[in-house]
């Protein structure tokens, strides 16, 4: 077995890794294998960033053969011991449980337990569509941010080198076995970045103003939007902006932007206990029963789920499902939802942060 040091060249991450944990105490993760079965393959090569002495770091533990599997493993953990956030790329369904198998297949007692562990792949993949990427591979997410590697080998076609290398050790080979993993752990830190991402759904989103704006449309009709100004958690990598359902945002640097339309309109309030109602036909309306048993029975009658409403003017928002009620609908088969904007939430900045981080997380799924 080999070790491998290599301190990295001094780069900006820009993104604060340290509402994490201390950067003393957080390993990044990659191995490299043969295949993804532990059973039927090898372990040829584990690596880490870690920061010490104000610098990033990586250190990969090298087996120059598959008899070395075990002492890498113990060589692995016993460094690894001195840390408590462990941040890897898919290792939640990879990197973890092929080690774990490796130790148990070695008789090894070694574990995870002791480490909190933070998959960017997991934090970032629901989010794919909102950042118009195909997908969320390493490499994809790192072309996001215009980062370019020395490797420009598959993780597949190692696999041949490798196993050459074992019959036929070459430097060559094993500098770009080496490469390779290197690119993938400086990755990592690279694409930290995006997590700000993650934070705009799962960190807390300030509402700075909010106002109300009257436009005309593509086909000259007037309309109304509410804008809100946001204060987003973490500053953006790269500006961004996403339309769905007529609801627009935009994001530059830690402020955002979000425009939901407004709707000044009649809609209605369905009630659900319909049965205790009459509809009065030419009202247009729902009473009670105890309040409507009064009416002259030719002037109502029995009350059906789709007619059981009460009538309300005035200015609504959108909501995708039950943010907040009592909701309106336009009518009863209608899948849309509404919430009526009253003068007293209209002051009520907290519902405005609220209502964004609900739209937000809302988008994000829709896309």
């Amino acid at each position: 077995m080999q070790i491998v040091n290599r301190t990295l060249e001094p780069f900006q991450i820009n993104y604060p890794l340290e509402r994490i944990a201390s950067l003393e105490k957080i390993l990044f993760l990659d191995i490299e294998t043969t295949g993804f079965t532990a059973k039927s393959s090898s372990l040829y090569l584990i690596g880490a960033a870690f920061f010490k002495d104000n610098r990033w770091q990586v250190r990969q533990w090298f087996c120059e053969n598959p008899a070395e599997e075990a002492s890498t493993l113990d060589a692995f953990f016993a460094f690894a011991a001195d840390y408590t956030h462990l941040i890897h790329f898919n290792g939640n369904n990879f990197d973890l449980p092929y080690l774990l198998q490796k130790c148990e297949q070695h008789k090894l007692s070694h574990n995870f337990d002791n480490f909190e562990g933070i998959d960017l792949y997991r934090r970032l993949s629901p989010y794919k569509a909102f950042l118009h990427t195909p997908n969320c591979k390493q490499k994809t997410l790192e072309g996001l941010l215009g980062i370019h590697r020395e490797d420009r080998f598959p993780g597949g076609e190692l696999i041949e080198i490798y196993k050459n290398y074992v019959q036929n050790p070459q430097e060559d080979a094993r500098f770009l076995l080496l490469l390779h993993n290197s690119d993938d752990v400086k990755g990592m830190l690279q694409i930290l970045p995006l997590l700000a991402f993650y934070d705009i759904f799962n960190g807390t989103i300030r509402a700075k103003k909010v106002q109300a704006n009257s436009y005309v449309d593509y086909h000259g009709q007037d309309k109304q939007e509410l804008l809100m100004k946001l204060a987003l958690p973490t500053p953006l990598p790269f500006s961004i902006s996403n339309l769905t359902n007529s609801c627009y945002f935009s994001g530059e640097d830690a402020e955002g932007i979000l425009k939901v339309p407004l709707y000044e309109e009649e809609m209605k309030y369905f009630y659900s206990n319909y049965r205790d109602y009459y509809y009065l036909p030419q009202e247009d309306i729902a009473l009670h029963k105890s309040v409507s048993s009064f009416v002259d029975p030719s002037h109502r009658i029995q009350a059906a789920a789709a007619t059981c409403y009460t009538r309300k003017y005035g200015q609504f928002l959108p909501q995708w499902d039950i943010f907040m009620e009592p909701f309106f609908k336009r009518d009863y088969k209608s899948k849309e939802y509404f919430f009526e904007l009253t003068d007293e939430l209209k002051t009520d900045r907290d519902l405005f942060s609220r209502y964004a981080q609900y739209l937000l997380s809302k988008m994000a799924k829709t896309y």
